[in-house]
This record gives C-alpha cells, sequence and structure tokens, in this order.
C-alpha cells in the first residue's frame, strides 16, 4: 500500500433495520454521533439498511448527518427474508439521498491523499442469483480496492487477492448468543464460520461487522451492536 494511505481509517456500519421497534434505533444513533466525532477519510454502510418503509424518514436524517456515504443493499432491503412483516424498500429512493452513493455491480474511483481507491459494490439480487461478478470490476491498477458486500460468503467466490479489504455484514454476530467454554452457540447462524471481526481469506482481509440493528426479536443477547473504524498500516495490515 503506498505510503500516503497509511493511517486511511473507514468507518463500516451494516444492519441498521430501520423502522422497527428496537434498541436497536439507539445503537444506531450512537453509531452515528461517533462516526461524526471521528471523522474518517471513508464511510461504508453494509446493507440491510431498513425493514419496514417506515424507517426511510429516519434512514434520509441519520445518513444526512453522516455526510457523503458509500452503500450496498441487503436482503431485508428487498424483503428478501424469513420475516412475514418485511417490506421492499425501492432501492432508487435510497440512491437519491443526498450523500448517499448506492454500489450496485458497480465501481467508481475517488482519489484519496493524492491515490487511487477503487470501490466496488455487489447487488443483493445477483448475489442471491449467483450472477454477481465483482472481480470483473476490479481495477489492478488502483492503489487500494475495496468492496462492498452484505454477505460476508463473497470471499470464497472471487479470486485470490482481487481486493485489498472486504466489508460485509449480514450476521448480526449471531444476534442470540449463548456463550459456552471454548465458544459460542449463535442462533441466528448456527453454521456461520465468517461471523464477525477481521478474517485473512485468499490474500483478502474481510471484516464482518457486528451491525446495529435487530431482526425477528427487538434485542440482542451477548452480540453487542457494533459501528468499526478501521485503521489501515502499510506494514502491519488494519486494526
Amino acid at each position: 500500500m503506498p505510503p500516503e494511505l497509511d493511517g486511511l481509517r473507514i468507518a463500516h456500519l451494516s444492519d441498521l433495520h430501520l423502522g422497527v421497534p428496537s434498541r436497536g434505533r439507539r445503537a444506531v444513533q450512537d453509531a452515528v454521533d461517533w462516526v461524526l466525532e471521528r471523522k474518517p477519510d471513508l464511510v461504508c454502510v453494509t446493507g440491510d439498511l431498513v425493514s419496514r418503509r417506515s424507517g426511510m424518514p429516519e434512514l434520509e436524517r441519520l445518513l444526512g448527518e453522516i455526510g457523503p456515504c458509500y452503500v450496498v443493499l441487503g436482503n431485508h432491503d428487498f424483503a428478501d427474508s424469513r420475516d412475514p412483516f418485511s417490506q421492499r424498500i425501492d432501492p432508487e429512493a435510497i440512491a437519491a439521498l443526498e450523500g448517499v452513493t448506492v454500489l450496485a455491480d458497480s465501481a467508481l474511483e475517488l482519489e484519496l491523499r493524492g491515490r487511487r481507491v477503487q470501490l466496488v459494490g455487489v447487488d443483493p439480487v445477483t448475489y442471491a442469483a449467483r450472477r454477481a461478478a465483482p472481480d470483473r470490476l476490479a481495477d489492478p491498477q488502483a492503489d487500494l480496492r475495496l468492496l462492498l458486500c452484505h454477505f460476508p460468503r463473497i470471499v470464497w467466490r472471487i479470486p485470490a487477492s482481487t481486493f485489498d479489504l472486504v466489508l460485509a455484514g449480514h450476521l448480526h454476530a449471531g444476534q442470540i448468543v449463548f456463550p459456552y467454554p471454548g465458544g459460542k452457540l449463535r442462533l441466528a447462524h448456527l453454521r456461520a464460520r465468517l461471523v464477525e471481526g477481521l478474517y485473512e481469506v485468499g490474500g483478502t482481509v474481510l471484516h464482518v461487522s457486528p451491525g446495529l440493528g435487530t431482526t425477528f426479536v427487538p434485542f440482542r443477547l451477548f452480540a453487542r451492536p457494533e459501528v468499526t473504524e478501521l485503521v489501515l498500516r502499510g506494514k502491519t495490515g488494519i486494526r
């Protein structure tokens, strides 16, 4: 990584699930306030922004407070979930929000600290249909390549080292978790392997956000909500 990008700070938010009564609403507001205090170089949001259409005004307000941010949508945004009350949100309505750039099987390039940083985003619809191919959009000449996808398993669908950093969410760190000696029973995703935190997969660093909101039940147990600041380091990686 070029020395100019050393120390680059990325705020990663995911799984807001606005529009439902939940303690997650307070977590989302606290997360936005924290991001405003930190003033990161880049703000990324990886899907499941709203669970009900009633959450759109609050989403507009919160993302408006954050300012410029880069977003991919999740399955709940398209009402593709086991939640019988989930409501589909028009993706154009989210893309029309001021300061919000939605990446749906598309890429863009930013200049940060005088260097080329590429962002690629995956559409959850093509991901579910196994048609998403973000590696075809990757620019090998970019100084830093970031991939945004709601689903962590995307790292197993791309060639090794295509992207330097992948940001994902979806799993809520299990949401309802029962710790036991040597491990945790994560009821929301019993078999998931890439659940929360940092992983190295095929030459790529993956960050899976525990997210902020909730689904099915309006609380979390031993799965605290989180907004994460990732600090890139040229010699020591990411912290």
